[in-house]
């Protein structure tokens, strides 16, 4: 056969292969853009309108202190809620990450309300609770709807789910680029699935603008000075990072331990009523409020001021009580206050600016603690721009490193050890 048919015959070929591939990635990319809109759009919308009910009742409860008093009945309303309509939905996160290893069953809806509505009424009464957990539930909730309406396979519900998690984390904290990431990095340790990356980031955008655009803004931090790169200043951040990672691995730790104290009381609805109780008397003992809620003014301050050695001690106790008992919230925020306030304190002994060291505690205690280095460290550019970004990165790193196989999600895997004399294939404690 002469060559020239033979190179005619190869181009043709060749040329439909080509045509055919790019056809399928076409439909593809359309069928995602679509998904990813409807749900950018809904998540983003439910996070503008649960972040403006936070705020009102982050407010309302600074102006009528004596509504505190009320936490331990806030506590049983709760309880009696997940008891009676969300025993399906009571393991929040943790039933997300677990429908992502192996589907099973439709998130039922149901948990969409009961977890703003219990995030609502912890925080309203004073308990010690962030928000990232809400997000990430609502927007799984509402993503995972798409899977019955449409009947989507297995692959395809993983890929649903991922993007409701990111719409829901970026939107809460107007970071499109770590939610994304951390949708595709949270449910196994070591892993991403590369198959969502393209939804993730889509979602996660649409969702931020989408919350924006209803006139919700965020708080922005800034790090005044970040010092040039040497290798005692590097050496630091590493060192940093390991008190970091300690510090997540310990709020792990006694956030679990709290909740398997707890469980001990065996009728759900009761166990946020006695930590209500507790919780009341500690705030009682530290004569203020700057550890409940969020604390986002204490964590503003951390960028500009030495925080004392106690405030990140104090915060960290409070919201693994506040969480392990039952109440509603995200842990992240909280993370943040601890990270933020306990660099903020290392100051003291470091010769590194209190901006750069909150900063680098803000995001690298929530790596240790989430195993999410990857999201952490976008989160950090996004968050305080590119100066600091050798600094953050070190920081989470070491702080993922030294926070051990413990995590504030149980029931996360371990798809690559973070150590090699390390047992692959487990679940974390």
């Amino acid at each position: 056969m002469p060559v020239k048919k033979l190179t005619e015959e190869f181009l043709l070929s060749f040329s439909l292969l080509v045509k055919q591939d790019f056809g399928r990635v076409f439909l593809n990319i359309l069928k995602w853009l679509f998904f990813s809109v409807m749900i950018g759009c809904i998540v983003g919308s439910a996070s503008a309108l649960f972040l403006v009910t936070l705020d009102w009742a982050t407010n309302y409860r600074e102006s009528h202190l004596w509504i505190i008093s009320i936490l331990p009945i806030a506590g049983l309303v709760i309880g009696l809620a997940y008891q009676y309509w969300g025993k399906e939905v009571v393991k929040g996160n943790n039933l997300l990450i677990e429908e992502l290893q192996s589907p099973k069953k439709i998130i039922p809806l149901v948990m969409a309300p009961l977890i703003f509505a219990g995030t609502i009424i912890t925080h309203l009464f004073g308990g010690s609770a962030g928000r990232e957990g809400t997000a990430v539930q609502i927007g799984g909730a509402f993503a995972d709807q798409f899977t019955k309406l449409f009947k989507l396979n297995p692959n395809d519900r993983k890929i649903i789910l991922i993007s409701g998690i990111s719409a829901g984390f970026a939107s809460v904290f107007g970071t499109p680029l770590a939610g994304a990431v951390f949708g595709l990095e949270v449910f196994v340790v070591g892993s991403l699935m590369y198959s969502a990356i393209l939804p993730s980031f889509i979602t996660a955008i649409i969702a931020d603008y989408a919350c924006k655009a209803w006139g919700v803004d965020h708080t922005h931090y800034s790090i005044s000075a970040v010092p040039e790169m040497n290798t005692i200043s590097l050496l630091l951040s590493m060192t940093a990072g390991i008190l970091f990672g300690l510090t997540a691995r310990s709020f792990s730790a006694l956030n679990h331990s709290i909740s398997n104290l707890f469980s001990i009381i065996k009728y759900p609805p009761l166990r946020p009523l006695f930590g209500g109780i507790l919780l009341i008397a500690m705030i009682y003992l530290i004569d203020n409020t700057r550890f409940i809620g969020l604390g986002i003014p204490v964590i503003s301050e951390s960028f500009t001021k030495q925080e004392p050695y106690y405030t990140f001690a104090i915060k960290l106790f409070l919201t693994a009580l506040t969480l392990g008992c039952g109440f509603k919230g995200g842990e992240v925020t909280p993370l943040f206050f601890i990270g933020a306030t306990l660099g903020s304190f290392l100051s003291v002994f470091m010769p590194l600016p209190v901006g750069l060291l909150a900063g680098m505690g803000f995001v690298a205690v929530f790596s240790g603690a989430a195993n999410t280095p990857l999201a952490c460290i976008f989160m950090g550019v996004e968050l305080f721009g590119t100066d600091s970004g050798v600094y953050i990165a070190l920081a989470c790193i070491t702080a993922y490193l030294f926070s051990g196989h413990k995590g504030i999600y149980r029931s996360q895997m371990i798809g690559s050890p973070k150590h090699l004399f390390l047992k692959r294939h487990q679940f974390l404690r």
